[in-house]
């Protein structure tokens, strides 16, 4: 190759390098990093029609605000099996007892049971309806403090061999969305009134996250027997894993309270230890 064919060559790079550099420093200036402005040939309009959406940025997506946010989402309650009949004792080491309330709470007769359970240092389970919740507060206040269990005993009380499905899923809704507010989280238990299940609520139970626990030992002190006859009843009947049921609403319920004064000291000095159930399913 000829000289002056290699220095024709080596000024062509030096112009294209040069070239090059002032497209950089331009690029620089329009970003604000000269003193004098660029002046750009504006682009040609955009046709007409609707305009594309153009992606954001990732980050500029991530920090724009979600629209009507509440906060992180509720855990959907865990699955459960469904089961084909209630939980009729609960097994436990040496002897044992599950001591439960239903229908409540009542304002007149629910405070007493409470003071008694506190004395003894006893804990139990209330089964409540989500209407007399509603109205009653403080009491699942007052049992979440003292390391009682809320269970779901539906809201109004009804039959539910004789309501539809949607109307049964909506009184165990109800009373569990209650129970979480007063009480402070979702109850694990359910009771169907009357002990009257069926399939549906079987399976809506356990869509909830809640277990069927029914009962061994019925005082009948719905029929206001006599406090002496709820006394012989609890403690005729008590054995190893019992469940015991009462009422702390839907009635006089004085004869229960006071019944609950004398047996309940009486099977504590028996050897007795009065618990809460304890879930199987995690």
């Amino acid at each position: 190759m000829k000289k002056d064919q290699l220095l024709t060559r080596r000024r062509a790079l030096i112009a294209g390098a040069a070239a090059l550099g002032a497209a950089g420093t331009a690029g620089a200036l329009a970003l604000g990093g000269g003193e004098e402005p660029v002046r750009r040939t504006p682009a040609p309009a955009p046709a007409a029609g609707p305009k594309p959406h153009s992606a954001p940025a990732s980050s500029a997506y991530r920090l724009q605000p979600l629209t009507g946010y509440g906060g992180p989402p509720r855990a959907a309650p865990a699955k459960l099996p469904v089961r084909h009949e209630p939980f009729l004792r609960m097994p436990g080491r040496g002897r044992t007892i599950v001591l439960t309330f239903d229908d409540g709470p009542d304002p007149r007769y629910t405070p007493h049971i409470l003071d008694t359970l506190a004395e003894y240092e006893v804990r139990a389970t209330f089964f409540v309806c989500g209407e007399m919740a509603d109205w009653n507060r403080d009491l699942l206040s007052r049992m979440a403090d003292e390391g009682h269990v809320v269970g779901n005993h539906t809201w109004s009380h009804p039959l539910l061999t004789r309501l539809r499905r949607s109307k049964i899923r909506s009184e165990m809704e109800r009373t569990s969305d209650v129970i979480e507010k007063a009480y402070g989280e979702r109850p694990q238990w359910f009771r169907a009134p009357y002990g009257a299940w069926n399939r549906a609520a079987f399976q809506l139970g356990a869509e909830l996250g809640m277990e069927p626990l029914a009962w061994t030992v019925d005082t009948l002190d719905w029929t206001t027997p006599g406090t002496r006859s709820i006394v012989h009843r609890v403690e005729d009947g008590a054995a190893p894993g019992v469940v015991v049921l009462s009422h702390d609403a839907g009635g006089n319920r004085s004869q229960t309270v006071r019944a609950l004064r004398t047996w309940l000291p009486h099977l504590l000095d028996s050897g007795y230890h009065i618990t809460v159930p304890r879930r199987r399913h995690a």
